[in-house]
Parts: structure tokens; sequence; C-alpha cells
């Protein structure tokens, strides 16, 4: 049977009466934004090919959301640098086989015309990252990723940059992610933190609210008013 979505999330967070700043949504890219595993997978197998690694891609997914040494030190890999190379450069070979989720697009251009500010956290390098999101045709506010400034993921410090660029405050931010650390960068950064149930990975404890599909979070943000289908070129 299918799960009703939960309420909009009434914490001193997200409290919409508090209106001491716009409020901002920051976003995880991969698993959140947009499916990009077969791109992933792809870059992985040329890793293992060329590089002659055993490790299985289920093994390198389970810590995506970290800096990529920090996974290769993790998973044991020696020479990270030689295949991070490999893995970026046959990742750009094959960014088409990304695919925004179902809904996404909707969701945020719905949030953009109701005032919400938007920003992308990742752990992905901007270069990777720019052409994936121009997929959304969205105006994020804020890119932070990996290769900036400050410590990455779970280390509040990306959630906290973005929102500088946003110029929001964390009590009226909230982050969507889909891995543990995501949740853990919310919890330190002080900002409200939704799991992306679509994701590739489990949110860790205490289990935070938890959408099954982008368009729960116009329900989970308090704007869950739509009467009716999306239609393009409104989205009101």
């Amino acid at each position: 049977m299918a799960s009703t979505p939960r309420p909009a999330i009434r914490s001193p967070h997200t409290d919409p009466a508090r209106r001491d700043g716009q409020r901002s949504l920051l976003l995880d890219l991969d698993g959140v934004l947009l499916d990009t595993r077969p791109v992933m997978q792809k870059a992985w197998r040329a890793v293992q090919q060329h590089h002659r690694i055993d490790v299985p891609f289920e093994q390198y997914e389970q810590h995506l959301g970290r800096p990529f040494n920090d996974i290769m030190r993790r998973l044991a890999v020696t020479d990270a640098e030689a295949v991070h190379q490999t893995y970026s450069e046959a990742s750009k070979a094959v960014t088409h086989l990304a695919r925004p989720f179902e809904g996404m697009k909707e969701v945020l251009h719905t949030l953009v015309a109701r005032g919400w500010l938007l920003g992308v956290v990742t752990s992905k390098p901007l270069d990777r990252a720019a052409p994936l999101l121009a997929q959304l045709g969205c105006p994020f506010g804020s890119v932070r990723a990996a290769g900036g400034p400050g410590r990455s993921k779970p280390a509040p410090d990306p959630l906290l940059l973005a929102l500088v660029d946003l110029c929001a405050d964390p009590a009226e931010a909230t982050f969507v992610g889909d891995m543990a650390v995501d949740h853990e960068a919310a919890r330190r950064a002080g900002v409200a933190y939704v799991h992306a149930a679509w994701g590739y990975g489990s949110p860790g404890a205490p289990v935070p609210p938890t959408a099954r599909a982008p368009k729960d979070l116009l329900q989970f943000l308090g704007e869950g008013r739509h009467s009716g289908p999306f239609l393009e070129g409104s989205l009101l």
C-alpha cells in the first residue's frame, strides 16, 4: 500500500511562521536530483579494467557522498589520484546516461516560483556536476562541489558555505540527501534534513523524515497546495 507523505516539517528550523530570512533548500546531486548510477557504474568499470581493481561497484556505492580519495582509502585502493583521473574521464564520456528523477524538475521550478532559494551540495567535482545540473534548467543560487574551500561532507562546511552564498540562515534551510553522510552534515550544520528514499543509501540514525518521491518534498516543505497536475510553462 502506498505510503502517505508526512506533513510539512514543523520544527523551529522550518516553521513557516518564522520568516527572519528567505526559505532555502539545499539538495545533494547523485541519487537526489539525478539518477547517475548508470554513469557511476560505467566509470567504475573503467577503473576496474584499467587499474585491475576487483572491488565491486556495490562496495564503492556504499561510500557515496564522501570525497573520492576518502572512498579509495576506505576501500584500500592505492594510487587514488590516477584512479580518480580514470574515473573522471570515463564519467564525462557517459554523462548522457544520467536522468533527472521523475517529478524533480517540476518540484524545483515550483519552489523557485514560490520564492525559495535553491542550492546544490555535492561531493562531485564541479566540472562533472555542471553538465548534469544543466539538464534541470533550474536557477541554483549556489553549487558547492568537491575541491572547494572547507571540509567535505560529513563536515557541515559545504552546507554552511552554500547558505552564505544564498545569504540564507540555517534556521530557514532544509537539506535533502540520500546518504548517512548527508544526514550527519545537516545535523552538524544545524539544518533540517529530509531523506530521499528514491536515492542510493540509508539515512543513518536516528531515522529522519523521509520523502518517498520528489513530489513529496512539496508536502514536507509546506508547499503541497497544488490542486491539479503540473502545467507546462506555469507550475503555479
